[in-house]
């Protein structure tokens, strides 16, 4: 007998937060997309001239959150906001942002600390509406 699943991003829970602005609750609303990505390898072979390889084990644990949202959702407002608060706010608030995304039909849960915007996204108008992707930095990613 075939073992059917299910897949629904609606089953997302993701929480940003900033100290100075308070919190965002996403649930599907606007959402296009979330992107967890790691900056970097966790492994390096060394070649020596006699073939021998040499593995380096790495520990890096920052990465960048890519979040696509509708142009007129709630959630880019929100994020339009906090870019804009942080850009004139002292730079001891620019990586104070935070998040954790949960979805617990599939037992996954990511955390980000330490996160900074990556760069304002750039505006897009044309005849149909689109998604506006929210790019961070985060010094700390992990999957838990």
């Amino acid at each position: 007998m075939p073992n059917y699943s299910t897949y629904a991003f609606e089953d997302l829970s993701v929480v940003i937060s900033h100290q100075a602005k308070g919190q965002l609750t996403l649930q599907g609303e606007g959402v296009g997309s979330i992107t967890f990505a790691m900056a970097n390898d966790v492994s390096a072979h060394d070649l020596a001239a006699d073939g021998s390889v040499m593995t380096s084990k790495i520990k890096a644990g920052n990465g960048t959150v890519t979040i696509s949202v509708q142009q007129t959702s709630s959630a880019n407002k929100w994020f339009r906001d906090l870019y804009n608060y942080l850009v004139s706010a002292a730079s001891s608030e620019w990586t104070g942002i935070s998040l954790m995304a949960e979805s617990k039909v599939m037992g996954v849960t990511y955390t980000a600390t330490n996160m900074a915007f990556q760069k304002k996204p750039d505006g897009a108008y044309q005849q149909s509406g689109q998604q506006i992707s929210w790019a961070f930095l985060a010094g700390d990613l992990k999957e838990v």
